[in-house]
């Protein structure tokens, strides 16, 4: 039914889900699968926390939107609460990531025009190679995956992409003063989980301070726990100036993304000049508020540094006695496989049903490699058995080879 009514923009494992609870799914077939993709981070929470589903049909019970045009009683409680949680005076709601982003490159803009005094129209943004910032035009229009970027133009100007962890080419970038704001994921999820030297983003935060560049995070994916600790470059302890949030925000129940940031950067924001209807409504306020007190309440960040290290050091084993594997990498529990194999190749999507049939679901990206992201509220006896499943299913490719 998909592939005749749907428009073919994915393309998918071949499994039918139609149940969610923690760490599994089931089929239609009532077959239980460990989750190790997470909706690209967005169930951090686990499927259908019942804190989380509570808030949603609590609220929804009572109301759902009014639009920005009248106060409801839930947004302020919910601003006040998420600018208190990650340490900012101001948020902009918004309800998906890349929402979020197109939000933050407006407000960096704009920003840069009132503040910093750039020229009209000549504001730039600095992003990086192998970049994932959404598929919208803007995002697109700056991405230097051909898959996202060909045959969408013309594109939207006014970006510089510089190579990922590359501390040289970012301050020779810096040195135009036109540049408003570096955009960057402090580890980037979709690229294959490509984690920056030690260092990078203190770095780089200190170069645009000096240059009086804002320091934009996309932790769209990389935050809310993800990495072990509540947002990536806390890693580093850098507080970005425009921090973007979606995805597990929600704990996947619900689009809901967010940009935050202080005072005197948000405050060029003006009432028209940029909005959305369902932004900031109850619903979303509400299912925020419940997704970011489980993280805290279940101790998920600890969770998630302390299992990804039991992981990578089970694949590292893994890594040094299969000549199919080149590596993995991540941090807490984000974290790639490295099939060795071209990217052009159909070995980590063999490797992929593989897992499927023994009970794991994931997924590659760019080709030969497999992101591996379960649910944070995974118990070390499940990440040990997902462990299994995988040496089991690496065993079983061998042997089919």
């Amino acid at each position: 039914m998909e592939q005749e009514y749907g428009a073919y923009n994915y393309h998918p494992i071949p499994v039918v889900l139609k149940k969610g609870q923690g760490v599994f799914v089931w089929d239609v077939e009532d077959r239980r699968y460990y989750d190790f993709l997470s909706a690209y981070s967005a169930i951090n929470q686990g499927h259908c926390h019942p804190r989380i589903v509570s808030a949603l049909q609590q609220q929804a019970e009572t109301l759902t939107l009014t639009s920005r045009a009248f106060h409801n009683d839930v947004l302020g409680i919910y601003e006040q609460y998420i600018t208190g949680f990650f340490g900012y005076g101001k948020v902009l709601p918004m309800n998906t990531g890349a929402e979020a982003v197109e939000t933050a490159i407006k407000l960096c803009r704009k920003w840069g025009y009132e503040k910093k005094g750039i020229a009209s129209n000549q504001a730039r943004i600095i992003v990086c190679e192998q970049n994932f910032h959404g598929r919208t035009t803007t995002a697109i229009s700056f991405s230097t995956d051909p898959v996202a970027h060909d045959n969408y133009g013309p594109y939207t100007p006014g970006f510089e992409i510089i190579p990922y962890s590359n501390l040289e080419a970012l301050a020779k970038a810096l040195e135009d003063p036109s540049v408003a704001g570096f955009m960057v994921e402090p580890i980037q999820g979709e690229a294959g989980v490509n984690v920056p030297h030690e260092g990078y983003l203190a770095q780089a935060a200190a170069f645009c301070r000096k240059n009086e560049v804002l320091f934009i995070a996309d932790e769209i994916q990389t935050g809310i726990a993800r990495t072990g600790k509540m947002l990536a470059c806390d890693h580093e302890e850098v507080r970005p100036d425009i921090l973007i949030l979606g995805k597990a925000l929600s704990g996947g129940t619900y689009p809901v993304s967010a940009v935050l940031a202080d005072d005197h950067i948000m405050n060029v924001m003006r009432p028209g000049q940029h909005g959305s209807t369902f932004g900031g409504n109850p619903l979303a306020g509400r299912v925020a508020m419940a997704a970011l007190e489980v993280v805290v309440t279940e101790n998920l960040s600890k969770n998630a540094a302390r299992l990804g290290k039991i992981f990578r050091d089970r694949m590292d084993i893994l890594v040094t006695s299969s000549p199919m594997l080149m590596g993995v990498r991540g941090k807490g529990l984000l974290n790639a496989l490295l099939i060795n194999d071209t990217p052009e190749s159909d070995t980590a999507w063999k490797f992929c049903l593989k897992l499927k049939e023994n009970g794991l679901l994931a997924k590659p990206t760019h080709g030969n490699i497999i992101r591996f992201a379960p649910p944070l509220v995974i118990t070390e006896e499940q990440l040990l058995e997902c462990c299994d499943i995988i040496e089991q299913s690496l065993a079983e490719m061998t042997n089919d080879k």
